[in-house]
Order: C-alpha cells, then sequence, then structure tokens
C-alpha cells in the first residue's frame, strides 16, 4: 500500500500582496513522471471543502479565484500530489484573512511640484479602495544633510503639501499607509523609496 503513497507537498503557504493571494508549496519531488497538484478550499462559514480553479496542475502556485478575494473571510486551503493511481495525504494552510494577512505595498508617487518653500506630492494608493476603507498616509521627510532629524505627518489625502522648509535645500520624503481595519486595528504597509527633491529660490 505504501507503494500508492506519494510525500506530500511542504511549504504550503499562502501569499498575499495588496489583496492579491495565492497559495505556494514546494514541489514534490519522485523519479517516475511529473507530478500534479490539486487544490481544494473552505471557508469559516461553510465547512465544506470546494475545487478550486487548480485540478491537477504541474506549477506550485495557484491563484485565489475573484470570488474568494473576500477581505473578511477565513479562507482554508488543501493541496495533495497526485500520478497516475497514486495521492499525497493532504496539506492544509493555516486559516487566511486578507483583511489582517495581505501585505500593503507602498504608495506610488504620482507627481511632485516643487517651490521654494513646499512640495506638493500626489500619490497613488497601493489598491483599488472599497466601500468603508479609511487609508491614511504616514509621510516622513528629512535635509539631506549630515545630521538628519526626520519629521513626521499625517493625511488622508492623496494630495498633500510638505510645508516649511527651506529654499534650496535638497529634501527627502518616503510614504507608508497605514489602513485602518478597525478602530483599533490597522495594517501599516511597506515604505516607499525614498526620492529627493531641491526647493527652488523664492
Amino acid at each position: 500500500a505504501s507503494s500508492l503513497h506519494l510525500p506530500a507537498p511542504q511549504s504550503v503557504m499562502v501569499y498575499s500582496y495588496n489583496f492579491r493571494s495565492s497559495l505556494g508549496w514546494s514541489p514534490v519531488k519522485v523519479d517516475r513522471g511529473p507530478v500534479l497538484y490539486t487544490v481544494h478550499f473552505k471557508t469559516g462559514a461553510f465547512n465544506q471543502w470546494d475545487e478550486m480553479n487548480c485540478t491537477r496542475i504541474t506549477q506550485t502556485e495557484c491563484n485565489f479565484p475573484q470570488f474568494l478575494n473576500e477581505r473578511r473571510w477565513t479562507v482554508i486551503l488543501r493541496v495533495r500530489a497526485e500520478l497516475g493511481q497514486m495521492v499525497s495525504d493532504w496539506v492544509e494552510s493555516d486559516p487566511f484573512v486578507a483583511e489582517r494577512n495581505t501585505t500593503v505595498g507602498p504608495p506610488q508617487v504620482n507627481s511632485v511640484i516643487v517651490s521654494s518653500d513646499s512640495l506638493l506630492i500626489s500619490v497613488i494608493p497601493p489598491f483599488g479602495s472599497e466601500l468603508g476603507d479609511f487609508l491614511q498616509y504616514r509621510v516622513s521627510y528629512w535635509e539631506n544633510s549630515t545630521s538628519t532629524t526626520e519629521k513626521e505627518t499625517k493625511t488622508s489625502n492623496t494630495l498633500f503639501k510638505i510645508m516649511n522648509l527651506k529654499e534650496l535645500t535638497l529634501y527627502c520624503f518616503k510614504v507608508q499607509v497605514e489602513f485602518m481595519i478597525e478602530q483599533d486595528l490597522q495594517i501599516r504597509g511597506l515604505q516607499s523609496v525614498p526620492e529627493c527633491y531641491r526647493t527652488t529660490v523664492s
């Protein structure tokens, strides 16, 4: 009977970036033939395994279908290896809730308008918003000199100004998103790569 059994996939994990999610695992290596994989899912609300769009696939990753990209659902996935008549045990992922477990990327800096005492910055949020979303932008900026002290400001606007700057001075800034989930719960996103601009003369 043991010869009818395949090793099970290892390192089964959900990867999620800006609410786009997929299940990944490490390949099962056997001597004969390509191993295929099948993925099932169930939600916290409905305790029944269902097929996903990944049945007998060769790749070691399965993207969530659109209907599973609900941010608040608890989703559990399982994967097994198959080769001819042989199958492995199912391996389950940890319960996954996108709203708590996704990685939020940095906002994209769209434009910067420089004046003698300010930078007017426009950003694009990292993901499309849904009804009731509250995003805040945490902006760190500093004078690009030897003794730098970072200052910080917060805004919920995608267009904002860093003010009271010195003229003809190089300033750098980086931005990250704070995504409010509940009153006291938030996801803090990754910081953007620092960008630097020299203020003009008045």
